[in-house]
């Protein structure tokens, strides 16, 4: 599994979702199979295969955010630089033929949330940005074709 970067934020979220889910979801989903295997013949029992399958479902995810946990590496804001474009800088861009102007925040994979204006690293826009300075225009494909933006803003 790859290395993955991310805020102190970002990354106690996860644990608190590690948590809730060993805590609080495995219990549940346990005790919905004791009671599932209390009525019988498992063989023909939807109970028991829904909540059997839950648990394969909860027991991946669990084991997603464990790996993403073992792998972070946790990145200090206090070493991020707004000379050019890295990850966890705000950058203003101007879509250079509609005059748009949008704000986007650069964040891990897992931290991503559009509503909040923030966007992976990952994307075709992020991975467009990074490196580039105050004033450029750089070109970047999009499912739509080709969109040139120009940096505005660099900031934290």
């Amino acid at each position: 599994m790859a290395v993955s970067y991310m805020t102190e934020e970002g990354y106690n979220k996860i644990l608190a979702e590690i948590n809730y889910l060993e805590t609080v979801k495995r219990p549940e989903i346990s005790q919905q199979i004791a009671e599932a295997r209390d009525k019988g013949d498992l063989s023909e029992n939807a109970e028991y295969d829904a909540a059997k399958e839950a648990q394969g479902i909860m027991e991946a995810k669990l084991a997603q955010l464990k790996g993403l946990i073992a792998n972070a590496r946790l990145i200090d804001p206090s070493r991020v630089q707004t000379d050019e474009v890295q990850i966890l800088n705000k950058v203003k861009i101007k879509n250079v033929k509609n005059k748009a102007v949008m704000t986007y925040t650069l964040v891990s994979d897992s931290e991503a949330n559009l509503k909040e204006g923030k966007i992976a690293i990952s994307t075709p826009i992020a991975q467009g940005l990074l490196g580039k300075k105050v004033g450029d225009i750089v070109e970047i494909k999009v499912p739509s074709g080709i969109m040139q933006f120009e940096i505005m803003d660099i900031s934290i």
